[in-house]
């Protein structure tokens, strides 16, 4: 089995429950799996097949990213001054046009910019399939390119005829996307330790599914064993449907179609109340915090310290690229911590509690317990960022910290499963300019309507 050495780390978060910082460290892969963590004395005897030199590198478990919109990365820096809803209705007609190239190029293009920025495992939520779009087109690009990956088979069924927001022309039939989604879980889902590949069920949102089909996704998700998400109580227009369409606080909804549990995590929830917010405490129902998504959009703070609280799990999202409009997850963390303390205390979400919503709360959220922590028995993704920076210089003394405060702009390494898949801030799985330029074309093309 290929082995991998990463030595002279200057600083090792390991990101556990006991938060322990490792100074001078090492990590030693077998295969795909952290064999041995600490210093370079406890590493085996043998010549490892890599070896990466880490001095002056500060290290951390790959981020993970648990709710995006791949594809939005072909509309950027549209409807600029929207709410959620008017940017929606905004963007679905440009969307109708999207192909399953399409699909391929921009999920590419998205991962290589997650990569980039020190992500290593994500989910996708695909909820629109115009045309020949098929879950498989991102799949594909996945694999391709090497990131751990959630894809979630997501679904809109209530066009505007029917009361929902969407065009009528962007809606699927319900038994198609069940069948689908079937056919996908099926095809794809790896339940394996380490897995590279998973399939989500997640229609996309209560004023774009009916009742019926969160139901029936949810007992479909069951009986497959595989894991639900949608969007939730996203702004005050997302409260005002529900309470005029189901007669229902959001958390009353997803409790009537069973969408409560360890299996289920939400997008946003930044109008969820106190009652809500132990309600998923209480349940273990998981949450995507989307900070600069809310922002963009002007859908709130949500209230992640009282659900860190109430023990609701919560993990990180960069949210469509339409609407944040970056996939730059550790910026993620940096506006979660600062959004928290804008209320008045200044110590109301701190460094190391961004950084694990991050990591091993992201994880959790994910259902995952095999990464997010660097430490034997993990899998083997991890990331370093070199200290001799620009953006470093003056904060060498705490360099966890630094990465929050000072917030370096892309990764210098990141190791997925074993594999170097950035090294020295080259991502070596793309010809990023050749993706660049078809990606490029792909979104003027659409912007302008051409097919």
């Amino acid at each position: 089995m290929p082995t991998l050495l990463a030595k002279n780390i200057h600083t090792l978060a390991t990101m556990d429950a006991d938060r322990h910082e490792i100074k001078d460290a090492a990590i030693f892969v077998r295969d795909n799996v952290i064999e041995v963590v600490g210093p370079l004395a406890d590493m085996p005897a043998q010549t490892a097949d890599t070896v990466l030199d880490l001095r002056d590198h500060v290290v951390l478990p790959g981020l993970i990213n648990t709710h995006h919109h791949m594809f939005q990365s072909l509309t950027r820096a549209l409807a600029q001054n929207n709410e959620l809803f008017d940017w929606l209705k905004t963007l679905y007609p440009i969307w109708s046009n999207l192909t399953g190239e399409a699909i391929y190029v921009s999920a590419k293009l998205a991962m290589a910019e997650l990569l980039l920025s020190g992500c290593t495992t994500s989910s996708d939520h695909l909820y629109i399939y115009p045309n020949d779009v098929t879950l498989d087109d991102e799949i594909r690009a996945a694999k391709e390119i090497g990131i751990r990956f959630h894809a979630a088979r997501g679904a809109m069924s209530v066009g505007e005829s029917k009361g929902g927001l969407p065009a009528d022309d962007v809606v699927e039939d319900e038994a198609s996307i069940l069948r689908d989604t079937r056919r996908v879980i099926e095809q794809y889902h790896d339940a394996d330790r380490c897995a590279m590949l998973r399939v989500v069920v997640a229609p996309c949102s209560p004023f774009t599914v009916s009742t019926d089909l969160m139901r029936e996704s949810a007992a479909l998700a069951r009986s497959y064993g595989v894991h639900l998400h949608t969007h939730l109580a996203e702004n005050d227009k997302d409260i005002a449907y529900s309470h005029e369409v189901f007669g229902l606080r959001p958390g009353e909804y997803v409790e009537s179609v069973d969408w409560l549990g360890h299996d289920v995590w939400h997008a946003h929830c930044v109008k969820l109340g106190d009652a809500e917010i132990a309600q998923f405490g209480r349940t273990g129902t998981g949450v995507c915090h989307c900070p600069s998504s809310n922002m963009r959009l002007a859908s709130g703070i949500a209230p992640v310290r009282k659900m860190l609280d109430a023990q609701v799990r919560v993990g990180l999202g960069v949210d469509g690229s339409a609407s944040n409009d970056a996939g730059h997850l550790l910026n993620e963390a940096r506006n979660a911590m600062l959004l928290q303390r804008v209320g008045g205390n200044p110590a109301e979400l701190t460094i190391y509690e961004a950084l694990e919503l991050a990591t091993w709360g992201s994880a959790s959220v994910l259902g995952r317990d095999d990464v997010g922590r660097i430490a034997p028995g993990m899998a083997a993704d991890f990331v370093a960022y070199n200290l001799n920076r620009v953006w470093f210089a003056g904060a060498l003394h705490n360099p966890v910290a630094a990465l929050l405060l000072c917030l370096p702009p892309k990764v210098d390494y990141s190791v997925i499963n074993g594999q170097v898949v950035v090294s020295e801030g080259q991502l070596l799985t793309v010809d990023l300019p050749v993706l660049l330029e078809q990606h490029n074309r792909i979104s003027t093309q659409l912007i302008r309507g051409e097919q």
